[in-house]
């Protein structure tokens, strides 16, 4: 009796579990070039700013594709849905002759197992 009235209670707690997501902060990130492609008789360059480097390739890809759909838009805050995790920041689009330049700031990164981590500025 007391082993099926423990199991209940601990099925019960994971029954009722919000899947509360834990919201951490870094402020490390990786800054570049990433993605560089030929367009007719010009050239676009994807800069990723404060990005994580275990997702950097596939949301700079990820940006580009937007880009060459006219779904990318520069100032507001715009959301990347990649492979490993969703990235919110800001893209900031520059043209210049034959030189299209797409840079991405991340703010916010939702990895697809919870875990939230929003960019914070070191201070010294």
């Amino acid at each position: 009796m007391k082993k099926i009235f423990f199991s209940l209670l601990v099925m019960s707690c994971f029954a009722f579990n919000d899947g509360d997501t834990k919201m951490q902060t870094y402020s490390y990130g990786h800054n570049g070039m990433e993605f560089v492609a030929r367009e007719g008789k010009g050239m676009i360059i994807v800069s990723t700013y404060n990005s994580k480097m275990t997702i950097r390739q596939d949301i700079a890809y990820k940006i580009y594709q937007l880009y060459a759909n006219d779904r990318l838009t520069s100032g507001p805050k715009t959301t990347i849905c990649g492979d490993e995790a969703d990235v919110t920041g800001k893209c900031i689009i520059r043209k210049k002759d034959n030189l299209i330049s797409l840079d991405f700031y991340y703010e916010l990164v939702e990895w697809k197992s919870g875990l939230k981590e929003m960019y914070k500025k070191k201070t010294k």
